[in-house]
């Protein structure tokens, strides 16, 4: 048996590997970590035998992106701060 912390499963993956056509699409797919690092992502036909963790996650169908980072950015604000600062240091809220 291959043991994870947390196995995310009845997921949609999109894999962006180079070996798969498109965006690398599996249907039903599973994901399983160990100690923060993913140790298998991939259709569950292909997982390792008897792949199993205490908490499991049962993703309904939904998308996700193994191992993608969020990189975005926000445009720079044109303007001065400067008062916003002081009152965030003041201990004002951002509401």
């Amino acid at each position: 048996m291959t043991a994870a912390d947390h196995l995310w499963h009845h997921c949609r993956l999109a894999t962006l590997s180079p070996q798969r056509e498109g965006l690398g699409i599996i249907e039903d797919g599973v994901i399983a970590a160990k100690d923060g690092v993913i140790v298998f992502a991939g259709a569950k036909a292909d997982a390792p035998a008897g792949l199993d963790a205490a908490e499991r996650t049962d993703c309904e169908g939904r998308w996700i992106t193994p191992g993608l980072v969020d990189c975005h950015t926000h445009l720079v604000y044109g303007g001065n701060r400067a008062e916003e600062v002081e009152l965030r240091l003041a201990g004002a809220s951002y509401e």
